[in-house]
């Protein structure tokens, strides 16, 4: 099977070609100045997550205008907007705009509502050379007071020459507090934008899979261990999103793997 597309990057809607997950979808918007999109979120709930420029949304009977404000992924914390089950919306660029639209099923009745950038929160995750820099958009431990069923999003960046989701780890079935069945999705964006990364992917039953990171590629998630690595003088961003049956995290490092997390606190303290 395979878990990684490319995307087109064409005005309008684009979409992943393949889709190994049950619960979520993705939609890559991009539009022009004063283009506008509209559609119906049905049975799942959207986050629009403005990757960079400015739109307004029209979500059921509320508006929220002139939303973002970062000219791309790699300059500032993003706006979002939370689009609930069974909505109309519409979003118009009020410039040229690129927005992220992760989904996943959802019986939650909630209103639309807003994330600002002042709402994600903000770290680093690893050290020395698989440390990395993440935004918390929309989880329960960051943001419990925002409604949501199933999604869970966030930004990861990786600096260049470093890893990331290291060491890979696994989270495919309900076994609380150890772990928790989620699936995820990586949608990439690359800094040069000529750039790559690195992308190792397997899973219990034997399969395997590497693949080049990309501007505009996604890799899909039902089951499995997975790690990325930037190439040198390359900056990988994903924005990671998951569902499942919950909303808590817990996650299994590979066993093989798994000690590398112990010399984090000992990284640290050399200043690393």
């Amino acid at each position: 099977m395979k878990y990684h597309a490319l995307l087109s990057a064409n005005n309008g809607l684009n979409t992943p070609s393949t889709n190994p997950c049950k619960l979520l979808d993705f939609g890559f918007l991009k539009l022009g100045a004063g283009e506008t999109y509209s559609g119906e979120s049905g049975d799942r709930e959207v986050l629009a997550v403005l990757l960079g420029g400015r739109a307004s949304f029209e979500v059921g009977k509320k508006r929220f205008d002139n939303v973002g404000g970062r000219p791309n992924v790699f300059n500032g914390k993003p706006h979002s907007v939370y689009i609930p089950a069974n909505s109309k919306f519409s979003i118009k660029a009020q410039s040229a705009a690129e927005i992220a639209l992760p989904s996943a099923p959802s019986d939650l009745e909630a209103e639309p509502y807003i994330i600002a950038p002042s709402q994600v929160a903000n770290g680093a995750w690893g050290a020395a050379n698989f440390k990395r820099y993440f935004h918390q958009i929309l989880t329960l431990a960051s943001q419990p007071e925002l409604p949501a069923r199933r999604l869970i999003v966030g930004e990861t960046f990786t600096p260049s020459g470093n890893w990331s989701t290291y060491p890979p780890h696994k989270h495919q079935v309900d076994e609380l507090p150890r772990e928790a069945y989620h699936e995820e999705m990586y949608f990439f964006k690359v800094s040069p934008n000529d750039g790559f990364g690195i992308c190792h992917y397997y899973n219990e039953e034997g399969e395997e899979e590497n693949f080049t990171v990309r501007d505009n590629s996604i890799h899909m998630m039902p089951r499995g261990y997975h790690t990325v690595v930037s190439a040198p003088g390359y900056t990988t961003y994903y924005l990671w999103f998951l569902a499942g049956n919950q909303r808590v995290q817990a996650t299994v490092d590979d066993p093989q793997l798994g000690w590398v997390s112990k010399t984090v606190a000992m990284l640290k303290e050399l200043g690393q």
